[in-house]
């Protein structure tokens, strides 16, 4: 039996949570009631898993259950980009092994189409735009990752078009960075939006519990799942929860629950768009992993996405979001002076689930449990793949997408406490410190 000891509990301050279509949550689970297939976690992945389990075995009742409202957790709190290419952070060139490499972006590729598809067949509103990304620099070791990437995505046969300082204004307003690499087929949404959108379109034979934290698992021939309004009995548990699998006993000491923090601006008037130029959306990694990201969004505002912690119990903490919003409006009046008396509305950090080798978790946890966890910071397209994947081998399918995925090592092993906080919280700060102006 495992004592849940960490639940979910973010800020209430999203920006995307806030501006998404309002929605009904589904009530919260109470009584007794059995089921053959419960997936705990109904971001990104779990959707995913339920919505294909639903496919797969359509004579057969799904649970999901999801311990906050839809759309308020980690999937709905990301930067929103839904990224096409290989994004191995791990990597001087994002790109990595080459033959790695084309596997990976196969998997992102297929994780977008499904999304694509969804977002078309329900009309979710989700902003979604096919309109690529620019990964860009202004220091010299950034400059240096761009020219790497280059060549890794020349390796690959992929397109890109590097846009010098002189050009970077007219696509992106700001004067600020002295070069960049633009690549056609990322997709940026609002990811609260397409969460929402996507839970609200399953099918009829997945049944959604909101507001329900588990605080208690009971493994055996059947799951038992405990909640402080009843319980429910699993046949099959599908995990999909990242770094709270920790807590349900599960690749204990192997995954790292970290946050990053963005603000979102006011929607701009007229005249500070004419000011600002450039696309009227668009979104801007950097090519420092440490650096700042930025988005102009469909509806005029401008995201800016910087900083980070390390929260083991997964939970948000107020004290960084008083503390990073300053860093945030010093990075904004950096890349928009032309902008001075625009503010930020909304301020919030966000969960990553990272592993020290950017390995994942796909199969078997232990007899009658699965887990499709540890994205590694592509949670929106590898996340709704490999729950739709863990869905299909779990009906018998096999593929070689499903062969690659079962052959990773998964996340390794974390040093002990307190060697491990004292260990990434000096990572984290040496990063930020090496960005620079990336910051």
């Amino acid at each position: 039996m495992a004592k849940i000891r960490y639940t979910p509990a973010d800020d209430s301050t999203c920006g995307w949570f806030n501006l998404s279509p309002a929605r009904v949550a589904r009530p919260a689970h109470s009584g007794t009631c059995s089921a053959r297939w419960v997936v705990v976690g109904a971001g990104f992945t779990g959707l995913a898993a339920a919505r294909q389990l639903a496919v797969n075995f359509p004579d057969d009742e799904i649970v999901l259950i999801e311990a906050q409202e839809v759309g308020y957790g980690s999937s709905g709190r990301n930067a929103g980009f839904a990224i096409d290419l290989p994004h191995d952070i791990g990597a001087d060139d994002y790109i990595g092994d080459i033959k790695a490499a084309k596997i990976s972006m196969e998997l992102n590729l297929a994780g977008q189409s499904i999304l694509k598809e969804l977002v078309k067949k329900h009309r979710i509103e989700c902003q979604f735009r096919l309109c690529g990304k620019y990964q860009a620099a202004i220091e010299d070791r950034g400059i240096a990752v761009l020219d790497a990437y280059r060549r890794g995505l020349d390796k690959l046969g992929q397109d890109y078009q590097m846009i010098e300082e002189q050009d970077l204004p007219s696509h992106i307003g700001t004067h600020f960075y002295r070069k960049a690499l633009f690549t056609p087929g990322t997709a940026l949404i609002q990811p609260a939006a397409l969460v929402k959108g996507l839970a609200d379109s399953l099918p009829g034979n997945v049944t959604l519990y909101e507001n329900t934290p588990i605080t208690e698992v009971e493994y055996g021939e059947k799951t038992i799942l405990t909640h402080k309004g009843g319980r429910i009995v699993a046949d099959k548990l599908v995990l999909a929860n990242n770094a709270f699998a920790m807590s349900f006993g599960f690749l204990k000491g192997r995954m790292l629950p970290i946050f990053t923090y963005a603000s979102l601006t006011r929607p701009l008037t007229e005249d500070e768009q004419a000011r600002l130029g450039g696309n009227p959306y668009w979104g801007v990694i950097p090519a420092d992993p440490f650096g700042t990201t930025l988005r102009r969004t469909t509806d005029n505002r401008l995201l800016v996405r910087n900083s980070f912690s390390f929260n083991p119990d997964g939970r948000s903490h107020s004290k960084y979001l008083q503390r990073f919003i300053k860093r945030h409006q010093h990075s904004f009046e950096r890349r928009f002076p032309m902008l001075p008396d625009v503010n930020f509305e909304y301020t919030w950090g966000g969960s990553l689930s990272l592993s020290r080798n950017h390995m994942a978790h796909f199969g078997k946890l232990a007899d009658h449990v699965y887990g499709a966890l540890c994205c590694n910071g592509l949670g929106v397209t590898r996340g709704t793949v490999t729950g739709t994947l863990l869905a299909d081998w779990l009906a018998g399918k096999r593929s070689h997408l499903i062969d690659y995925l079962l052959s990773s090592p998964g996340p390794n092993r974390n040093p002990p406490e307190p060697l491990l906080s004292a260990g990434v919280n000096m990572n984290l700060m040496l990063g930020q410190c090496r960005a620079g102006q990336e910051s």
